[in-house]
């Protein structure tokens, strides 16, 4: 595959403010990192890439093979719409539902703009993340430095009452990331959002201005007992080299954890660069399209020495699940948590006449070993629900110490 090509969300989690990975993640976690980072990073047009299964058996599988013809009904369906001054958008969308393709997905030109953007780096946005409490009420769960705001001196624990006039007490986190980031027009950065909110029993209303942000898409952190933990919350383009460089400057003898629970997936040549840090070449998955098999290989040189262990979780997803499935089958990592998500399809996006983009499922991925994740996701080594870090440690000073 090419350096675009990539895994996915499904549609029903990629609308609105999931079109990006991070967004995405934050559905499986239940924390909004929303307007902070963008995340799953889309191909070019007529580029394969990998995208989200249903379950086994589903029409995915068992339409693949036709999905050029179900390609030339969604045009026509556009097309139409297009001649009749209706919206080829909406026309898309209902025959890609029509074509039992669970994960088939139409794009406007600026929703296809915005993913790509995203995974490229970068994304629109204010720079806080959310969090809806426990009495559905939302609040800042996080302030970038730097960020618009950050500069209007919004603080972390704030509550989040109103965006632009709209209560959003009781709303899902990812429609309130959309209104952060203005998804319903588009808005671009510059553009002014209004904030109303509340610290104490000061409440007042703040107007920021969004702006271009870059992701983080991965973070290092040393823990005691010289652990490296590296986070990648999604495979944004340039992670896997991050991923990469955060191992080689790691001391000799840490012990790592590579954190990959709520992670979307994204550019799975990012994955696969990541997979090299760990693996010294040899095979990372294969797939194929329309019948036609490839395979992904690691780069010789990875490090095969240092105990690694692997966390998942129901958000782990993708490119991401593509990585543990590697690690996994090749012996190299412990993989602790619970069962990731389990989304595995090959998809082929298309340009339609409006200019939109419609994607549908041309085939599937596995493991080394041949295990399909479609549907059933990947079953960790050590099934654990909490305190998994901790259980890491654990793990980890049972490996022994690097040779």
């Amino acid at each position: 595959m090419s350096g675009r090509d990539l895994f996915c969300p499904p549609r029903r989690i990629r609308r609105g403010a999931a079109l990006t990975l991070v967004f995405a993640s934050v559905l499986a976690t239940g924390a909004a990192t929303g307007s902070f980072g963008a995340s799953d990073q889309k191909s070019s047009a007529q580029r394969p890439r990998t995208a989200t299964v249903g379950s086994a058996g589903s029409a995915d599988s068992a339409g693949s093979a036709d999905s050029g013809g179900r390609q030339e009904d969604v045009a026509d369906a556009a097309a139409e719409a297009m001649a009749d001054g209706k919206s080829p958008v909406e026309a898309a969308e209902r025959a890609v539902s029509r074509s039992g393709d669970r994960w088939g997905a139409v794009y406007s030109p600026g929703e296809y703009e915005e993913f790509e953007e995203a995974l490229d780096g970068a994304y629109t946005g204010v720079g806080l993340a959310a969090r809806r409490e426990r009495d559905g009420r939302i609040a800042v769960a996080r302030v970038r430095d730097g960020s618009p705001a950050d500069a209007a001196g919004i603080r972390k624990g704030d509550r989040l009452r109103s965006i632009d006039g709209e209560r959003v007490d009781g709303r899902p986190v990812t429609e309130v990331v959309s209104l952060l980031r203005g998804d319903a027009t588009d808005a671009a950065a510059g553009t002014a959002v209004s904030l109303g909110l509340e610290r104490g029993t000061r409440a007042w209303t703040e107007t920021v201005r969004r702006a271009r942000l870059s992701t983080e898409s991965v973070t290092v952190r040393e823990l005691a007992g010289d652990v490296t933990v590296i986070k990648v919350a999604a495979f944004t383009k340039g992670s896997g080299e991050l991923v990469r460089a955060a191992v080689a400057e790691s001391s000799t003898s840490a012990r790592i954890v590579l954190d990959l629970r709520g992670n979307s997936g994204g550019l799975v040549a990012e994955a696969v660069t990541a997979a090299s840090a760990f693996l010294d070449g040899g095979l990372v998955a294969t797939y194929d399209v329309r019948g036609e098999q490839r395979a992904l290989h690691a780069e010789p040189g990875g490090d095969t020495t240092r105990p690694l262990v692997a966390l998942v979780d129901g958000g782990t997803m993708s490119a991401a699940e593509l990585l543990t499935g590697a690690l996994q089958d090749r012996g190299r990592a412990v993989v602790v948590g619970s069962r990731t998500f389990g989304k595995g399809s090959v998809q082929m996006p298309s340009r339609l006449p409006d200019g939109s983009v419609a994607e549908l499922t041309v085939g599937h991925y596995r493991t080394p070993f041949g295990r399909t994740v479609d549907g059933s996701g990947i079953s960790p080594d050590l099934e654990v629900e909490e305190g998994v870090l901790e259980r890491a440690e654990a793990v980890l000073s049972g490996l022994g110490d690097p040779t």
